[in-house]
């Protein structure tokens, strides 16, 4: 009985809701006939909702100048290299991607390595492309070997277009720490990337970086303050060494 009172029960449910409420109509119409109205959320609404069946993922591709959109969209940039080497980019754009670097974004490691950091050639992609003009395309799985290094290919794209590819890669000591070195190696990816596109190409030159040494930079004396160990390290002339070390 209990299962019969249960059945009932979904039934006169389903009839509810499978029950159609009657159909408004419109006025009638110069031949006479009269149509279904639609309720007045759809007339007020100007968005339309594609069918589930129809519904399709975003297409993998980065935004594009008007001239390349219709090539590049659907492009696989796992693949592709679609647009390098095309056509040089306007002379606007090359000018901000070719503006010699500001010394005072120069950073320095304590082994004596120049480097711009990863942020600064960001923002120099946003100003000459603008945001979301550009992208970083994988195209190769994430590489975690033995020596404890991940690694990674990308490929750079601007306007639509392939313009520069490289391999970055990041130390890990912890497998925990795998997800910071994955997105640490894009970063490095990035920077060899935008060397194609001539951005703080001083930075491989070795006359600029010896340069830059002597009118910015010093070689001292450290002393680590729990171990006492000392050794020489860089710094730039501007700048403090920063707990535990010190200079002496």
């Amino acid at each position: 009985m209990q299962r019969l009172r249960y059945s009932s029960q979904l039934l006169r449910t389903a009839r509810r809701y499978t029950t159609a409420a009657p159909a408004a109509t419109k006025p009638a119409s110069a031949n006479g006939a009269t149509t279904a109205a639609r309720p007045a959320s759809y007339n007020n609404s100007t968005t339309s909702f594609p069918a589930r069946a129809e519904a399709k993922l975003p297409s993998a591709t980065y935004a594009v100048d008007a001239v390349s959109r219709e090539n590049a969209e659907g492009e696989d940039w796992s693949t592709s290299f679609y647009g390098l080497s095309q056509a040089p980019f306007e002379k606007e754009i090359a000018d901000i991607l070719l503006k010699p670097i500001d010394p005072a974004d120069v950073e320095m490691k304590p082994d004596g390595l120049i480097y711009l950091p990863e942020i600064k050639y960001r923002r120099i992609l946003n100003q000459a492309f603008g945001p979301g003009g550009w992208g970083l395309a994988p195209r190769s799985d994430l590489d975690i070997s033995a020596q404890r290094l991940v690694s990674r290919e990308y490929a750079l794209v601007c306007l639509g277009r392939m313009v520069g590819m490289a391999r970055g890669e990041q130390e890990f000591f912890d497998p925990a720490g795998i997800p910071t070195a994955a997105e640490a190696a894009k970063s490095n990816a990035l920077m060899r990337c935008c060397k194609d596109l001539g951005i703080a190409s001083e930075l491989w030159d070795p006359s600029f970086i010896r340069k830059f040494k002597s009118e910015y930079c010093t070689e001292v004396w450290t002393e680590h303050v729990v171990s006492k160990k000392k050794q020489k390290r860089w710094r730039r002339k501007d700048a403090t060494f920063e707990y535990p070390y010190k200079e002496v």
